[in-house]
């Protein structure tokens, strides 16, 4: 067996950890990491500064140029907060690149700030967070000013352009408390998510209205239009009345899928728990049915067994069949893709887990802020529908629409 070869860098650590290992030694305030972090950090200035008197050295028409000692400075980094030595020069020409003038946070920790606020911490339990973690005392104005800054990249987001073409999206809204002028008011945030023709999840935009309605949904699809999306193949939407016709007015090709998840949640509302698990088992006979055919005995065979207790169960399918019944015209490589309208509810899911954490929001910007922070979390969780084959089905069903 090969001899291990021992760098002369674990040498020292080796040497510097020997008389005490303990967890403070190494990692308590005072500790070794900490102490190690600031002479290298130091070390790192030392050179920069170096390397600006050698090229102004080699420059004749620079001034003569040398040391001038230190001015302390206290930064925050992701090993607490320390207080370091920056060299000067006597010019007061020395621009430092890893720490610049008037910089007090090291890159790395505003990330941080930004990765707990977009898991839905608020401005106090990121504070806790990182002196508990990392010994870092930020106040609450400046974990704001962070989680501001990404407010442009917010910007370029919602109107960056789109895609020509999504074979299918998702169209849905959910609630947040938004304080205006004084008052707590309930306002819908709109989502598409889509698929687009690789196969990948990706959110389009979100937009704050007051409430859910089709005319605003209107102004939402000629968004898109002016995005960029010529063509949409399949909207998957709730229950919304409007909705296909605002749709249609936009898209005028597209088919209209009514959400399977909402309808079946609006149907159980009226249900005992007595006989829930039976009605979900007959409500998943009509959905689940291989052809129309089927899933049209499937429903006259649930009204004839609960018409008498629920009534109004059968009637919501009847009201809204004409855009329920586009799901059994698929092959199952894209019902389970348009099914997967789980995936605008586990959008939903993961949204409201960090919403809760909040009470009322200040206004609407920090309403999208959170939530365009938490979307980059949840899609790193996304995952791909088997897609080739449903491709190739929409290139037969959407005949000289897939673009080649």
């Amino acid at each position: 067996m090969p001899k291990k070869v021992v760098s002369k860098v674990d040498q020292l650590l080796d040497e510097l950890i020997e008389s005490d290992h303990s967890p403070e030694a190494i990692l308590g305030e005072g500790g070794l990491l900490k102490q190690l972090s600031k002479r290298l950090v130091e070390r790192v200035l030392q050179s920069e500064l170096s390397h600006h008197l050698a090229q102004a050295e080699s420059d004749p028409q620079s001034p003569p140029n040398s040391r001038n000692g230190y001015s302390a400075k206290t930064i925050q980094a992701d090993f607490g907060q320390v207080e370091i030595q920056v060299p000067r020069d006597r010019q007061s020409e020395f621009e430092p690149i890893l720490v610049k003038k008037g910089q007090r946070r090291l890159a790395g920790l505003d990330e941080k700030v930004i990765a707990l606020y977009g898991r839905g911490l608020s401005t106090r339990d990121i504070q806790a967070q990182l002196q508990e973690l990392y010994g870092v005392e930020l106040s609450a104005t400046l974990i704001s000013q962070v989680t501001d800054g990404v407010m442009e990249e917010v910007r370029t987001w919602q109107s960056r352009p789109l895609d020509k073409v999504y074979p299918i999206v998702w169209l849905d809204a959910l609630r947040v408390k938004i304080r205006l002028e004084g008052r707590v008011h309930n306002q819908a945030v709109y989502l598409i998510l889509a698929v687009n023709l690789e196969g990948n999840k990706e959110l389009l935009g979100l937009w704050i209205a007051p409430t859910e309605g089709a005319k605003f949904w209107l102004g939402v699809l000629t968004d898109l239009k002016n995005r960029g999306v010529e063509d949409i193949f399949i909207a998957c939407v709730d229950g919304l009345s409007g909705f296909p016709e605002a749709i249609a007015t936009v898209y005028p090709q597209t088919t209209v899928q009514l959400c399977l998840v909402h309808l079946v949640r609006n149907s159980l509302k009226f249900v005992s728990w007595k006989h829930y698990k039976a009605i979900v088992t007959d409500l998943k006979s009509i959905y689940r049915a291989t052809t129309l055919t089927q899933a049209e005995d499937a429903l006259t065979g649930f009204a004839q067994t609960w018409d008498h207790l629920y009534p109004m169960i059968s009637q919501i399918w009847l009201r809204h069949w004409e855009h329920i019944i586009p799901f059994f015209a698929y092959p199952p490589e894209i019902r389970r893709v348009i099914y997967t309208t789980n995936a605008i509810e586990s959008l939903n899911r993961c949204l409201r887990k960090v919403l809760k954490t909040k009470g009322a929001f200040p206004d609407t910007d920090s309403v999208v802020k959170l939530l365009y922070l938490a979307l980059t979390h949840i899609a790193l969780k996304w995952t791909r529908p088997n897609w080739k084959s449903a491709l190739a089905r929409f290139a037969i069903d959407f005949p000289g629409r897939v673009p080649l």
